[in-house]
């Protein structure tokens, strides 16, 4: 099971209701910090997540209102916070203006007692984390090197518990020992391998995560069977010439998109101004129905064939 935390929804310029944006994947005791908006850490405080283990940032593309809250982000983990590195992942021309900010205005002449580490996005795995990993694929918008991010779980096999019982497998270690794979032997000397009680491999959670973006076409491979999908809706079709010049989405493009790809659940971020919620999620239901429009501080719980909204309006 993955959760996603929205900290941001706003596209371009923060209202009074949405923040720029910025979200938290969160996978057991794994915490990935995707894009950082101004204001980014009074959001984490108001959502109650803290900033304990928040220590990979990944960087969609490297405009302003996805980069600019690094700044006091970092200045306050590198002053506060018990952190023995940072890991800031981008695309190259991101990381530019990511390292003129940190390095050339927030510890302009400061040494820190960490390990800032800026890595450059290729397309490809980044973390493999042993029962699920993180991969980039590309995205395209107005900047070079724009990326949005695949969180997979590993495809496992189901235990079957009538069948341990029919072979009288005790409860405890020998049950857990055969669920990883492993052959075992009982107190009464019989050999039990993994496949006399295991089913069919079942695939895992998928979420897949797209900031910006200007064409869905080159999306369609990486959220095909997606559980959820979170993506822009900046507009609606009746500035798709905008969105086009700008290189955005409509909500009804994101909604095909997601009909298309055979998506479980579609959760729609960076919204206008322009726009109320209601207007974003009425045409992208037009198109595709298990919609959300997310708000600041929406949280969801993703699990295989389920997305479950668990906090928020």
């Amino acid at each position: 099971m993955f959760e996603i935390v929205f900290l941001g929804t706003s596209a371009s310029a923060p209202s009074v209701h949405r923040g720029l944006t910025s979200q938290v994947v969160l996978r057991g005791e794994h915490r990935f910090l995707i894009d950082a908006g101004e204001g980014t850490q009074r959001q984490i405080l108001k959502s109650g997540l803290g900033f304990k283990r928040l220590d990979r940032i990944l960087i969609t593309h490297g405009h302003l209102d996805h980069i600019l809250g690094l700044g006091g982000l970092i200045s306050t983990f590198v002053r506060w916070e018990a952190m023995d590195k940072i890991l800031i992942a981008a695309g190259k021309s991101a990381l530019g203006r990511i390292k003129d900010l940190i390095f050339g205005v927030v510890l302009k002449g400061n040494y820190p007692p960490v390990e800032i580490i800026l890595q450059p996005l290729e397309t490809g795995l980044l973390f493999d984390e042993g029962d699920f990993t993180v991969s980039t694929f590309p995205v395209y918008h107005r900047t070079p090197d724009c990326f949005g991010f695949l969180f997979q779980e590993r495809p496992r096999r189901p235990f079957l518990a009538e069948k341990a019982d029919v072979l009288k497998i005790p409860p405890g270690s020998w049950r857990g020992e055969l669920v990883s794979g492993k052959e075992v032997t009982l107190p009464d000397g019989r050999v039990i391998n993994p496949e006399m009680v295991l089913g069919e491999e079942q695939p895992g959670t998928k979420l897949v995560h797209v900031g910006d973006s200007g064409r869905t076409d080159n999306l369609l491979g990486v959220a095909r069977d997606a559980d959820a999908l979170v993506i822009e809706a900046t507009y609606l079709e009746t500035e798709k010439d905008l969105a086009e010049q700008f290189g955005h989405l409509t909500a009804k493009q994101a909604g095909e998109l997601a009909r298309e790809a055979g998506v479980g659940t579609l959760i729609l971020t960076h919204i206008s101004r322009r726009y109320r919620a209601d207007q974003v999620l009425e045409e992208a239901r037009s198109v595709f129905q298990n919609v959300y429009v997310a708000r600041d501080f929406d949280r969801f719980q993703i699990k295989r064939g389920e997305v479950e909204k668990v906090k928020g309006n």
